[in-house]
């Protein structure tokens, strides 16, 4: 492998030196050693480092002094701490000072290689794919608190640069043109259209003449020539949504389209080539619909090639309140700026949402409409879900407690969950995989959310 990146390693205890150098050799950097935090400080005014990786004990000036010094100067700098002696307080020091990562001595060495390029945005080596610069902006900008929808969109992103079929389902409402438009957005077809198709929305008879074209003439009604919504997406994305309302009859066709990507427009008696990339998707249960002879069976697995289920908004609490400073925020112009009372919000993070997301962003619209101040308090709220929570008095409702995007409300959930990981963290004497492993959830999920606390004042 050609190395790519360059990184400094400084450690006075040259055997853990050499290791680390080999391991970061190894998928891919150019190595420099440092024995001590003042000869680092030399070769970063010499070298442009993509990459520090640090002890934290060393003779004179320590890890979390050299973080402090290189951040004052190279704010952007990747550092990477490692440390014999791992303590929460440390760690949190290191994460607000800039850290990407803090890791525990003995070092597991795959997840050193796997914290080095995660750090830089490389790409591994043929054992896993880490995200470039470019795709943590893409997943920056979607909310997604929760771990279990973080996942989805992280998959998604690896899968974008594909043209492999997708399918994506999940229940009415929870986002799957969302996830869809996402995959297209961050995909080599990014500049090329992107066509959604409803196909539960087209009537029997005219959804063949809508996917794939029709001549003149071809039947009633047929005044001029229409392409079809394959060819409308040559070159991009067809997202079919509802693809378990398709017509049986029309299923084996569509099954050839993807094969060939050859469209036979209706009435004509030739073929017209499409390069597209599908992405389907339903809330219905398509193996329970070949189990009952409602879907054909090889159409199926031909678009299960790669299959995401967008989870209800019940199953991820942490995003409802995100998902509302999201909704509130791009419909200020036209409803005015509000803000969330703590009784508004505790009734919504407790509501079960069947309707999932469509039903939040419906509900917060009545909402705002309703309140001429500029706070939503429990009494813009539909019936059914005042019924549901205690509510606190309106006097307290209307104090300056208050939230709006920057909120009390969030900032109390933001501690509680920042406490949760310290304690996880410490009960594992400092180590992020086993803390991820109490908490349920995936170590880069923890990664992510330590990163976000890094930012902020708690």
């Amino acid at each position: 492998m050609t190395p790519s990146h360059l990184a400094l390693v400084v450690e006075d205890d040259q055997r853990h030196a050499a290791l680390y150098e080999s391991v970061l050799r190894g998928v891919g950097f150019e190595v420099r050693l440092a024995p001590t935090a003042e000869a680092a400080l030399l070769l970063i005014g010499e070298y442009p480092f993509d990459l520090v990786v640090s002890d934290v004990k060393m003779p004179g000036s320590d890890g979390l002094s050299l973080l402090r010094e290189v951040k004052a100067v190279k704010a952007e700098m990747p550092f990477l701490l490692v440390t014999a002696f791992p303590n929460v307080r440390d760690a949190v020091a290191a994460l607000k000072l800039g850290a990407v990562d803090y890791l525990e001595k003995p070092v597991d060495l795959d997840e050193l290689g796997a914290a080095a390029l995660d750090a830089v945005g490389s790409s591994l080596t043929s054992e896993g794919t880490a995200f470039s610069p470019l795709k943590r902006d893409a997943l920056s900008a979607v909310i997604a608190e929760s771990p279990l929808t973080r996942k989805v969109f992280e998959d998604a992103l690896l899968a974008s640069p594909s043209c492999s079929t997708i399918l994506v389902t999940g229940e009415s409402g929870t986002g799957k043109e969302v996830l869809a438009r996402f995959i297209h957005e961050n995909s080599p077809r990014a500049g090329r259209n992107y066509v959604a198709v409803n196909c539960g929305a087209i009537p029997a008879n005219l959804i063949a003449s809508e996917l794939f074209g029709h001549e003149k003439g071809a039947f009633t009604g047929a005044q001029a020539k229409r392409s079809g919504r394959f060819r409308e997406a040559d070159g991009g994305t067809l997202f079919l949504d509802e693809i378990g309302e398709l017509p049986l009859d029309l299923q084996p066709v569509l099954l050839r389209v993807i094969e060939t990507g050859m469209v036979t427009p209706v009435g004509a008696d030739r073929e017209e080539s499409s390069d597209f990339r599908l992405i389907a998707a339903t809330n219905k249960n398509l193996a329970a619909a070949v189990e009952s002879g409602r879907f054909r069976s090889d159409l199926f697995y031909r678009l299960n090639v790669i299959a995401f289920e967008m989870p209800p908004l019940r199953r991820r609490p942490e995003d409802i309140i995100p998902l509302c400073r999201h909704f509130m925020t791009s419909r200020r112009k036209q409803f005015g700026s509000k803000r969330l009372s703590p009784a508004a919000a505790r009734m919504l993070r407790s509501h079960n949402w069947p309707g999932n997301v469509r039903e939040l962003f419906n509900i917060l619209e009545r909402a705002m409409v309703l309140s001429k101040s500029d706070a939503i308090l429990p009494e813009h709220l539909p019936p059914h879900l005042r019924q549901c929570v205690d509510t606190v008095s309106s006097d307290d409702d209307r104090k300056p407690t208050a939230i709006e995007v920057d909120s009390d409300v969030v900032k109390t959930l933001e501690q509680a969950e920042f406490d949760t990981i310290r304690d996880a963290l410490a009960k594992t004497g400092g180590n992020r995989t086993k803390a991820a492993d109490l908490l349920g959830i995936s170590r880069r999920s923890l990664l992510y959310k330590l990163r976000l606390m890094r930012n902020n004042t708690l």
